[in-house]
């Protein structure tokens, strides 16, 4: 079964209330056992005129996990802490 990966764009227009999304987020990661390998850091563009802004990328074991994590109670409550504090680009991508 190949593995999963959720990768995020995210342009923060509320740091603060961006902070509790975060707090939330983790949680959910944790509890869906999201392998987290890359979660905001420096970005470089090296073709095109991309400006991803804020990345994020997740692991999952499968798209069903994935999916599971993305519909849970638990990101749900981070989903609606963003609210307001952020414009979120996401695709689910299925891995090899």
């Amino acid at each position: 079964m190949p593995s999963a990966y959720i990768i995020a764009s995210v342009d923060v227009t509320d740091p603060q209330q961006y902070e509790q999304y975060k707090i939330f987020s983790t949680q959910a990661m944790q509890a869906h056992g999201a392998e987290v390998c890359i979660r905001g850091g420096q970005v470089q563009v090296l073709e095109g005129d991309w400006n991803p802004g804020r990345t994020v990328v997740l692991k999952f074991n499968s798209v069903e996990e994935a999916k599971t994590f993305y519909n849970s109670p638990e990101y749900t409550l981070a989903r609606n802490a963003r609210e307001g504090a952020a414009t979120m680009r996401m695709v689910l991508v299925e891995g090899v």
